[in-house]
C-alpha cells in the first residue's frame, strides 16, 4: 500500500511539473508576443526587416538547390534559417529599444549590470549623491569594477573615494573604473555589459568569494537609496526576448 501511495504521489508530482512547465512556456510566448506588438508599433522597419530576412534566405537556399538539384530540400531549410534570422533581428532591435529608453535615467547602469549573464556579484549604489549620481560595484573574474553614472565632475570624486576604500581591503586585486555615458572616454549604456564582460580575467572563483566577503561590510554602508534601475515601458514583456538576444 505504501508503494502504491508513493507511486501515485510521484505521478502527481510529474503531472504538476508538466503543468508548471507548460504554464511557463505560455507566459514566455505571451511576453514575446506583447514585446513584438509594442516593438512593431514603434519600429516601422521591424516587419520589413524580418520578412526580408525570411524571403532572402529562402531564395538564396532555393537558388543553391537549383544548382545542385536539391531545391525542394533546401527551400524549407532556407525558410527555417530565415525565421531564425528574423528572430535574431527582432531580439537585437528590442534590446536596442530598451537601452535607448533607459539611457540617461537614474539607476540605468545598475539595471544593466543586474541583467548580465554569468557569475557577477553586483552591489548597486555603494556611493552616491542626492542628485542620484551613483557608483555601482561589480565583483567578477576581472576583479572589482566600479561603474559610475551621473554627472562626470561629481562621479569622478565618488569613484576615487570608493576605489581608495576598496583598495585597502582587496589588496592586489585589480580595480577597474567605468564611467557610463556618451562622451569621450565613457562607455555607452548599450555597450556596458559587453565592456565589463570583455575585461581580462585576473582572479578565480575562490578569490571572488574572498573579495566579496571582505567587501560585505562596505555594502552595508552604501550611499543614498537609489532605484534598482529603470524599467522602460514594456521592458517586463521584453525580458524573454532580451535573454534570447543575449544568447545569440
Amino acid at each position: 500500500m505504501a508503494k502504491q501511495g508513493s507511486g501515485a504521489a510521484s505521478k502527481e508530482e510529474k503531472k504538476a511539473a508538466k503543468q508548471a512547465a507548460k504554464a511557463a512556456r505560455r507566459e514566455r510566448f505571451r511576453q514575446i508576443w506583447q514585446a513584438f506588438q509594442m516593438q512593431r508599433k514603434e519600429d516601422k522597419l521591424l516587419l520589413p526587416l524580418m520578412i526580408g530576412a525570411v524571403v532572402v534566405t529562402a531564395l538564396v537556399l532555393f537558388g543553391i538547390g537549383l544548382l545542385i538539384g536539391q531545391e525542394w530540400f533546401l527551400l524549407p531549410t532556407g525558410v527555417l534559417l530565415g525565421v531564425l534570422l528574423a528572430v535574431i533581428i527582432f531580439g537585437r532591435r528590442v534590446q536596442k529599444n530598451v537601452y535607448a529608453k533607459a539611457a540617461g535615467q537614474p539607476g540605468a547602469a545598475g539595471w544593466a549590470l543586474d541583467n548580465m549573464r554569468g557569475q557577477w556579484r553586483v552591489t548597486q549604489a555603494v556611493a552616491g549623491t542626492t542628485q542620484l549620481d551613483a557608483v555601482h560595484r561589480v565583483i567578477g573574474r576581472p576583479g572589482v569594477i566600479l561603474v559610475a553614472e551621473g554627472v562626470p565632475h561629481r562621479t569622478k570624486g565618488l569613484v576615487a573615494q570608493e576605489k581608495k576604500r576598496v583598495s585597502r581591503i582587496v589588496g592586489q586585486v585589480p580595480i577597474y573604473e567605468v564611467l557610463v555615458g556618451d562622451e569621450e572616454g565613457q562607455v555607452p549604456l548599450s555597450k556596458l555589459q559587453r565592456h565589463v564582460t570583455k575585461l581580462p580575467r585576473n582572479i578565480d572563483k575562490s578569490q571572488m568569494e574572498t573579495v566579496e566577503k571582505r567587501l560585505a561590510a562596505l555594502a552595508a554602508r552604501g550611499g543614498p537609496a537609489m532605484p534598482k534601475g529603470p524599467m522602460p515601458k514594456g521592458a517586463q514583456q521584453m525580458k524573454g526576448m532580451q535573454r534570447t538576444a543575449r544568447r545569440r
